[in-house]
């Protein structure tokens, strides 16, 4: 007896260890996203080694995320057979190795969210902090706050710890939008102090100058701001929703008053506010090269060989749709449609109802539409925080799929307890 005593607090103690570090681990990796000023970045290389020890110690992959894997891989195998129509292969391994990498990681964070839901909160923490210190860096970037601080810019726009800002834009949205989720719901004691990261993070939106990012945050707030007006009946929280949207907006004219006020603010907004650039309508421009790779990809079914558009016309394809033509074929082009195509249809079916991580799900589905509608017009396939919000919503399917599972297995004692205590009833017949 005291054997058993003395064990049972140690293998708690054990199991309640394991699971803060491989908690931190997870939190650790998504802080490290926001910071990739250079290949291989710190990301990949600390979630390559965290994903295969995950893997030796019990990475369950759900059967209902196993779209998920199968899709990105094929996808991957697309890319692959599109590197053999190559003469010169260049870094395109490499390349494909990074891809092959991502897709992994969207789906081990299908699969530890699956697992142990609470990480999704812990998540979400990490990517705000994450973001908030990125955007403080491409803001100080801007204005120049220290010597050397140009470093976290591009062309005279904030970029961060990353090499383009229009990545760094797009990488904010997602706790701009969690922020902005805790805003419109959470107690008003709390909002000063969610209003200091949101107005942090929003301006490295705006500083990134990104058109992308700007359109991508509007898209996503106002989808949110529709889905917590639709799944509440109550009265009183659509009122709450309303006003604090309108209090929202009229903050944020008045915080775009002031920046534009800033010198070269006012210029650089109004020469990136314009819908279409010279780069887009040129002879050989952006939409030009839309239609000559469409052309070609009829004549190229297997592809042409990852990033070999770029080096026949001197800029990348910049849209997802023909990227995945070019680059992984006719094979990856259609995995990655099915896959954006599954992942909508199967999100949307869950997105409201009432489960303890559905604020996740319904913050991480809204940005991954704004991705998706973005991606329209740049490429995306290897931007890391699209593939962790893939595992984000996946992850949710999975947790939904299991929950509805338990239900029906729980459904069959209802039906016998209920049918014992029929017979058990007195007839008075």
């Amino acid at each position: 007896m005291s054997a058993v005593t003395h064990d049972l607090p140690r293998a708690a103690v054990n199991a309640k260890l394991i699971a803060l570090i491989s908690s931190g681990a997870v939190g650790l990796g998504i802080l490290l996203s926001g910071f990739v000023i250079s290949e291989p970045a710190p990301y990949e290389i600390y979630m390559a080694g965290l994903i295969a020890i995950w893997a030796l110690f019990g990475l369950r992959i759900s059967r209902a995320a196993a779209p998920l894997l199968v899709l990105l891989v094929t996808m991957n195998i697309g890319g692959m057979i599109a590197m053999t129509q190559m003469s010169d292969l260049a870094n395109t391994p490499l390349y494909l190795a990074v891809s092959l990498f991502l897709a992994f990681s969207a789906v081990f964070f299908a699969s530890v969210t699956a697992t142990q839901p609470s990480l999704y909160r812990l998540i979400f923490i990490a990517y705000v902090i994450s973001a908030v210190m990125t955007s403080l860096l491409g803001i100080a970037g801007y204005f120049h706050a220290f010597p050397g601080a140009e470093m976290f810019t591009k062309y005279d726009r904030a970029a961060g710890a990353f090499q383009d800002p229009n990545v760094f834009g797009p990488f904010l949205v997602l706790p701009g939008i969690y922020l902005l989720y805790l805003l419109l719901t959470g107690p008003v004691s709390r909002m000063p102090l969610l209003a200091v990261p949101l107005l942090i993070i929003t301006s490295g939106i705006f500083f990134s100058f990104s058109r992308g990012a700007w359109g991508m945050f509007a898209v996503s707030a106002v989808l949110l701001t529709g889905c917590l007006f639709l799944q509440s009946n109550s009265g009183m929280f659509r009122l709450r929703v309303v006003v604090m949207t309108i209090a929202a907006l009229s903050l944020l004219t008045i915080a775009m008053i002031v920046i534009l006020q800033l010198p070269g603010v006012a210029e650089m907004f109004s020469n990136r506010a314009h819908l279409e650039q010279s780069y887009d309508t040129a002879r050989l421009g952006r939409f030009a090269r839309y239609a000559i790779g469409f052309q070609m990809a009829m004549e190229h079914p297997f592809g042409i060989g990852p990033l070999v558009f770029g080096t026949i016309f001197g800029e990348d394809t910049h849209d997802i749709w023909l990227k995945m033509l070019m680059d992984y074929g006719w094979l990856g082009f259609v995995s990655f449609l099915t896959l954006v195509i599954w992942t909508i249809g199967a999100g949307f079916r869950i997105l409201l109802r009432d489960r303890p991580w559905q604020p996740y799900l319904l913050c991480a589905y809204v940005a991954f539409i704004g991705n998706i509608g973005l991606g329209t017009f740049i490429d995306i396939d290897h931007w890391r925080h699209v593939y962790l919000l893939l595992g984000l919503v996946w992850g949710a399917i999975a947790l939904e799929h299991r929950h509805q599972r338990q239900l029906r297995m729980a459904m069959p004692d209802s039906t016998a307890i209920a049918s014992t205590r029929a017979r058990k009833a007195p007839n008075f017949g």
